[in-house]
């Protein structure tokens, strides 16, 4: 793999382990902990915090519910979702295992990066239902891991195909308004894909024409240029603990609330402008789990202006029961913009109204923060993850070496990383 793209997936690596860290205080966090050792017994991957080993499969699922939990895992706009965590949690739990060295930690990532995002972005995404991760990120899983484990090419493709053949259903996205810890399915899809590679490597045989159905997948999407453009450098990162179908709508508004010198109490009602996709996210001014809160473009907003942005780094149950809060959220409207109609999933762009005071402004955001033409940079990935090890399990010294192991590839192999992780005697 080139330079770049190895610092661009150390960027990935770090940003998953930092939301993790965060992720793995959640009520989902906690749950997947408690119920991954009787599914799936003992073996000789960590599960990230502890000290506890299960087999690879254990270990991604509860890692990668982790990564997933507070929704502030990277994401990429081809395929509209987040392959890193599951990627990542995947990689790690194999490279462990394997004493694989930072390079081949990267460069495996970087693949499984590929085959996810190139899958998911085959489809008329516009078209579908649903765009959870959960659909395709297992196949990214699958070559990644077999890759790693190195599998004959013939194993990979059947784990591949095992993986895509029994991908979680999300039957419910779209219509339900509860929150739940579910969610878009992401460890699902990352324990299928390990799972998958072992029962390819054992002989199990899978469909391997999945991808081949010309109306399903376009071909020149899943093929062209592949190894010489990476979609792991065109990732983007959230500063906002909620679904980034929200985030141009959050920009706009804080930036509104400084222009015009106003206190949250001083706004009057806002509009927001977006682009049809968003509108059917549940919504909801007053979320009852912070998972429906997740999904609440008008509360994510409110939110944001009377507490401010870190208030989203990540969003705390203590908020959902906050009165100023839900009131701003009820003086928030949305409505398709017709300028917008066929913007997603290239783009989640929004325009904000805000009427306060007797004025009146507008502002147009096409491309949120953390987008890769409107980047994080160094520093602020830095910041956050430092913000977000303290939320989490890790002190301050351990946050500390991670970062260092992780920007300088200052580990030996994959084991040594995982153990860096561990609990520690003086750990908060």
């Amino acid at each position: 793999m080139p330079e770049p793209v190895l610092v661009a997936a150390r960027k990935t690596l770090l940003d998953t382990l930092g939301v993790a860290a965060a992720g793995s205080v959640t009520t989902g966090g906690k749950a997947s902990y408690e119920a991954a050792p009787h599914i799936w017994g003992k073996g000789g991957s960590s599960v990230w915090f502890s000290t506890m080993k299960l087999t690879s499969a254990g270990a991604a699922f509860v890692n990668a519910t982790y990564a997933a939990a507070l929704d502030l895992d990277d994401g990429h706009r081809a395929a509209s979702g987040h392959p890193a965590a599951a990627i990542v949690p995947a990689v790690l739990a194999v490279g462990q295992a394997m004493g694989a060295s930072p390079t081949r930690l990267l460069t495996a990532t970087v693949l499984g990066y590929e085959v996810a995002v190139r899958v998911s972005a085959a489809r008329d995404i516009a078209s579908l239902r649903t765009t959870d991760s959960g659909l395709w990120c297992g196949l990214g899983v699958a070559a990644a891991a077999g890759w790693l484990a190195r599998h004959p090419a013939p194993v990979i493709a059947h784990a591949m195909a095992i993986a895509g053949q029994t991908s979680t259903s999300q039957a419910a996205t779209g219509w339900t308004k509860l929150g739940h810890t579910v969610k878009e399915g992401i460890p699902w899809a990352t324990a299928n894909g390990l799972q998958a590679v072992i029962l390819a490597a054992s002989g199990h045989q899978g469909p391997l024409d999945l991808l081949d159905d010309p109306n399903a997948y376009d071909r020149t999407v899943l093929l062209d240029h592949f190894g010489r453009n990476w979609a792991i450098e065109e990732a983007y990162f959230k500063i906002y603990s909620c679904c980034r179908w929200a985030h141009a709508a959050i920009d706009g508004a804080l930036i509104l609330k400084s222009a015009m010198h106003l206190r949250a109490g001083d706004i009057e009602s806002i509009l927001v402008e977006t682009f049809d996709r968003a509108l059917t996210l549940p919504n909801q001014s007053e979320p009852r789990s912070n998972e429906a809160a997740q999904y609440s473009i008008p509360f994510c907003i409110a939110l944001s202006l009377v507490h401010g942005a870190e208030a989203l780094l990540p969003l705390k149950d203590d908020y959902l029961r906050d009165p100023a809060v839900i009131d701003l959220a009820k003086r928030i409207r949305l409505t398709e913009a017709f300028e917008y109609r066929g913007a997603f999933p290239a783009a989640t762009p929004a325009r904000v109204t805000t009427i306060a005071n007797g004025r009146r402004k507008t502002l147009e955001v096409y491309l949120p923060k953390g987008e890769p033409h409107n980047a994080l940079s160094d520093a602020d990935l830095q910041r956050k993850f430092e913000r977000l090890a303290a939320i989490g399990p890790l002190c301050a010294d351990q946050a500390q070496e991670i970062l260092e192991l992780v920007n300088r590839l200052q580990f030996d192999n994959a084991a040594h990383l995982v153990a860096a992780l561990e609990p520690r005697l003086n750990m908060k």
